[in-house]
């Protein structure tokens, strides 16, 4: 040990004395230059931590925008707002504090709840576009809001299990040799980790693949009442539904190319895997972070037009009812 120099104090009935010198050498403890990877991970993490605490604190401070979709995006928000904590938490830990081992447990256990929460909200979200289009006339009733506080509450409490783990024994700093690609996290863990984060992705895949049969089928329904076209050509096609499944072919462009890299290289990867592998793919994940309010929250025209009330309340006016249409 540090103080351990070959004095016996219980024989000599003295203490021992440690050179000056060398005390410094062992108390300080030389931080790191900051490099312009530091500067990305504390100016991102700014980032998300703000434009996700701007889109949480307008829902919730909003007693009209209470239907499921919003419930679903506040938890959105706050799992991406935790996410952004993290990434700060991380730079200071690594540029600015002395590490310790209960730092690597905080900031990984933290990125894992957010990262858990944050992809269980867009499933939450996609389950939400689905219903809300197969059964328009029931959904969104008190009912269904409760149903979707209980579905939140459970999500919330499986990720904060889940990112509990390093914390309560389930990490390699102990054992390097069991180090997965994400060092503290065991390789065992990882793998379970992604496992379950590619069974997310590919049921919100299958959602979104029932929104576009259920959209398609209405909009043929429309077109044929209404005689706008042939009954074997699609309304939506040639009009404004087209420009919904591009927005929406965007949604999952990013969802896919944020989740997928790093859910398949925690499954493939190991301790002795270059460390720039895992941090091409851990970008992404916290990247989907920084770009799920503008994808999700701030295209909401009712959340919209809130922001617009509180930055100029006399031109922009929220008085009116509010709607909640199905945004594709």
């Amino acid at each position: 040990m540090l103080w351990d120099l070959g004095w016996d104090s219980e024989s000599s009935g003295a203490e021992p004395i440690i050179p000056s010198d060398q005390l410094e050498r062992s108390s300080a403890y030389e931080l790191p230059p900051l490099t312009a990877w530091g500067v990305a991970l504390c100016v991102s993490g700014t980032l998300i931590a703000t434009e996700n605490a701007i889109v949480v604190t307008t829902i919730l401070a909003t007693s009209s925008l209470r239907a499921p979709v919003f419930l679903l995006l506040a938890s959105l928000g706050m799992a991406d707002l935790l996410a952004g904590v993290a990434l700060i938490l991380h730079f200071l830990f690594m540029f600015c504090v002395e590490p310790s081992d209960w730092s690597e447990l905080l900031t990984s256990g933290l990125l894992v709840t957010s990262l858990t929460a944050s992809l269980c909200s867009l499933m939450g979200v996609a389950l939400d576009r689905y219903l809300s289009l197969s059964h328009a006339l029931t959904y969104g009733s008190g009912q269904s809001r409760r149903r979707a506080a209980i579905l939140l509450l459970l999500v919330w409490l499986g990720a904060c299990m889940i990112g509990a783990g390093p914390a309560m024994g389930w990490h390699c700093l102990e054992d390097p040799n069991s180090c997965s690609v994400a060092r503290p996290l065991t390789r065992t863990y990882l793998s379970l980790l992604c496992g379950g984060f590619l069974v997310v992705v590919m049921v919100t895949l299958q959602l979104y693949a029932g929104i576009c049969r259920v959209a398609r089928r209405h909009a043929h329904a429309i077109a044929t009442q209404r005689h706008f076209l042939p009954s074997n050509q699609s309304y939506a096609s040639k009009h404004g539904s087209g420009r919904g499944f591009s927005r929406l072919l965007l949604v999952l462009s990013v969802f896919v190319g944020c989740w997928m890299p790093f859910s398949l290289w925690g499954l493939l990867g190991d301790a002795s895997s270059p460390p720039l592998y895992t941090y091409a793919t851990l970008v992404p994940a916290a990247g989907s972070s920084l770009l799920n309010p503008i994808l999700y929250s701030l295209r909401h025209k009712d959340i919209r037009k809130v922001l617009l009330h509180a930055c100029c309340p006399h031109r922009y006016s929220h008085s009116t009812h509010i709607h909640y249409p199905v945004d594709v």
